[in-house]
């Protein structure tokens, strides 16, 4: 059995802000109770995943909505089923996205405790991360994410800071850069804002690819001064690692989308948690396998969509670092597999300015390692 990891909605869209650009509040069905993920699911979930062969390795990643709705008891739910059902000698991963606002005391010392790895939305200094990031009330949450920090660090939690390149933040990459190393964060993932309308064009908080391509480069340039070796940028370390080592290590740049499944809280499984929608339900976990899951035509027929770029693609000469890019950025609400990604032109624009450069630091890389091909 092929590995795969896990991305776990266990308060599917639930959240306690409302911050404008989420693209996963949608989900959030009118009328109905806060979704919870059931113990019974939980169980199920973990039994089942550590059932496979996964090479001893299991990567479970709790997202949402926001996940630490679920409480300090579902994670402790959560490890205790991970030390009944792993395989002796499993190597167990468990990542948590979230918004830092609910973080405690008691839940902080837990995810220090078990090795939680917490990915914390930031968009960066304080008139910046509250243009969009608001409570439900409207009110800003620069403060409150501050303290989650604050606390997960007198735990010893680890944590890396997301940072959602919007319209408002697109031309601030020097800025958000200079912010987030003031403030002792030395683990960033930019992430590009592009969400589309139900005509299927870009909302207004989204970016384009030129702005995506100049923030990028200046992102690197603030970095390669002296920072190489200090601050860890997901983006920077996914390219060195394909030009190192010949892997891909995220999703967008593989050539097929077969990569991970999502789990919405009532055992649904989907195959990427961009597109949860009906016609790509792959079933649910109380009456399907992960045999089955694997071997859905929906889910075969979902990863190799990928494939199907434009074929402008064909002749680029950086297809390799993206094959098309992700298929959100091509297929928007109702786009085809071969439509150009709106972020063609800034990914162009990034590795015409640095791929020689990042070239340069992989070949260091590989003598500093003595690595030969």
């Amino acid at each position: 059995m092929k590995p795969f990891s896990l991305l776990i909605k266990p308060a599917s869209a639930d959240c306690n802000l409302r911050c404008k650009y989420c693209f996963y509040i949608d989900h959030l069905e009118e009328g109905k109770n806060a979704p919870r993920m059931s113990d019974e699911i939980l169980e199920i979930l973990i039994k089942s995943y550590m059932s496979t062969n996964q090479y001893n390795n299991y990567s479970f990643g709790w997202q949402g909505g926001e996940p630490t709705l679920m409480g300090l008891k579902f994670f402790e739910k959560v490890i205790e089923f991970q030390k009944k059902y792993g395989p002796p000698g499993a190597a167990v991963s468990n990542g948590l996205q979230t918004n830092g606002t609910l973080i405690t005391e008691e839940m902080a010392k837990f995810f220090g405790k078990y090795k939680f790895l917490l990915g914390v939305s930031l968009d960066g200094p304080p008139y910046l991360h509250d243009y969009y990031r608001k409570t439900l009330g409207q009110t800003p949450t620069h403060s409150l994410v501050m303290r989650g920090i604050e606390i997960l660090k007198k735990h010893n939690v680890e944590y890396n800071i997301l940072i959602l390149v919007n319209n408002k933040t697109v031309k601030k990459a020097r800025e958000i850069y200079q912010y987030m190393k003031s403030q002792g964060f030395f683990y960033h993932q930019y992430i590009p804002c592009v969400e589309f309308d139900n005509n299927n064009k870009p909302h207004s908080y989204s970016i384009t690819g030129k702005e995506w391509g100049t923030f990028l480069c200046e992102l690197f340039d603030e970095w390669i001064k002296e920072d190489m070796y200090k601050i860890s940028i997901r983006l920077f370390d996914s390219i060195l690692e394909y030009l190192v080592y010949g892997r891909y290590n995220v999703c967008f740049m593989n050539n097929n989308c077969c990569q991970y499944f999502v789990v919405e809280y009532d055992g649904n499984v989907y195959p990427c948690d961009f597109f949860v929608r009906k016609d790509l339900l792959l079933g649910n976990l109380k009456t399907g396998t992960w045999d089955d899951f694997l071997q859905s035509p929906v889910y075969l027929r979902f990863g190799r969509q990928k494939a199907n770029w434009n074929e402008y693609c064909n002749n680029c000469n950086y297809l390799n670092l993206c094959h098309g890019d992700c298929q959100k950025m091509r297929l928007g609400g109702s786009g085809s597999p071969a439509t150009l990604s709106v972020l063609c032109k800034g990914w162009r624009m990034f590795y015409k300015y640095t791929l020689n450069k990042f070239k340069r630091i992989a070949q260091q890389i590989r003598t500093e390692r003595n690595i030969n091909f």
